[in-house]
């Protein structure tokens, strides 16, 4: 019998700053700091668990994800909308270009869709939850509702807290109330939490942490606000020596 042709193995990512070199190349504002992060905690999702990102644009942190959870399958949720910043059809088309260059198709299941649309169908486990999405409140709020599907234990990491005004405020009206969601730190504006058992409910401690950000936030807010009006020299001054948002 001839030999069938073997598949091409997947490359082999044995630490992040292999899969980082990777992820570098590919348009995004997820700092290599943060994208760690995303790798520390998709290295613990178990056997055959379940990596849900909502907001992928061009794959950054979506290749980091699948290259550090060879174990574990990736779903990526973007509806790739037009408009100068996001691009519609052309991102999505990168985003596949991208997840083939570094070898991870396969690893990736892509929903071309809004994740307010697919929630409400939604009844598969999740074992990590990364929400990129759009930035404003009310999308916000519905892509928390996404961690009804987390076990006790599980970690959600949110991009853009106390950074965006959306996404801060989405985080006060809803998480700092939380009796299930503990924050528990955050890189740059990478915050991390997770869900709570009720062996170790939220503290108070646990929403002061949350409080204590906001000076932060208000920070970022007002080096937005210089941005835009290209006072670069005050933002500066202020500690931020890039023309892009603070991340």
């Amino acid at each position: 019998m001839p030999t069938p042709p073997q598949q091409p193995a997947e490359p082999g990512y044995p630490d992040f700053q292999t899969a980082f070199d990777q992820a570098r190349e590919i348009g995004g504002w997820l700092t290599e700091a943060q994208a760690r992060t995303l790798w520390n905690e998709a290295r613990q999702v178990p056997e055959g668990g379940l990596i849900v990102e909502i907001g992928s644009h061009q794959g950054r942190s979506t290749v980091v994800l699948a290259a550090a959870a060879s174990q574990a399958r990736v779903i990526a949720i973007d509806p790739f909308v037009g408009g100068a910043m996001f691009g519609g059809l052309a991102t999505r088309d990168r985003f596949r270009a991208n997840l083939e260059r570094t070898g991870l198709t396969g690893r990736v299941d892509l929903r071309a869709a809004r994740s307010t649309e697919l929630r409400p169908s939604w009844t598969e486990p999740i074992s990590f939850l990364y929400i990129d999405g759009k930035h404003d409140y009310w999308t916000l709020s519905d892509d928390l509702r996404w961690t009804e599907f987390l076990p006790d234990g599980a970690r959600v990491c949110i991009h853009d807290a106390y950074s965006s005004i959306g996404v801060t405020l989405g985080l006060l009206r809803h998480v700092l109330p939380s009796r299930r969601l503990r924050y528990l730190d955050r890189t740059g504006s990478l915050a991390r939490f997770e869900i709570a058992a009720a062996a170790t409910p939220v503290s108070a401690a646990d929403r002061l942490r949350i409080l204590a950000e906001l000076p932060w936030w208000l920070r970022n807010v007002g080096i937005k606000v210089l941005l835009r009006l290209r006072l670069y020299p005050l933002a500066r001054l202020v500690g931020h020596h890039d023309r892009a948002d603070p991340y």
